[in-house]
């Protein structure tokens, strides 16, 4: 009698074993499904702020662009006026010069 009461717990105790263990499995398979869907959502949210930044980033190069280039045309026709004044005022000192040389030398 006792080997009988033995071998049915054996008997119970293996299949509720392979019961746990099957459960177990079913476990990891379903929190494998939820973590590959976390994953894809995850890399979805990430391409979409990646293009968004992408194209910010774009706007403002354009913006930092047109408004160097306006600052470029901007110093250039200063530096130009400043040329223009600075040879017209050597060319006036050159020209008194000239004439005070011509006098001293009369």
């Amino acid at each position: 009698m006792k080997t009988k009461f033995c071998l049915i717990m054996a008997g119970v105790l293996l299949s509720l074993a392979t019961f746990a263990f099957g459960q177990a499995g079913t476990d990891v398979k379903t929190a494998t499904e939820d973590t590959g869907k976390a994953t894809e959502k995850a890399a979805k949210k990430t391409g979409h702020a990646t293009k968004k930044a992408a194209v910010k980033t774009g706007e403002a190069t354009e913006k930092a662009a047109d408004k160097t280039g306006d600052a470029t045309e901007t110093a250039a026709k200063k530096t130009g006026h400043g040329v223009k004044k600075g040879a017209k005022a050597t060319g006036h000192a050159v020209k008194k010069g000239a004439e005070k040389t011509a006098d001293e030398a009369k």
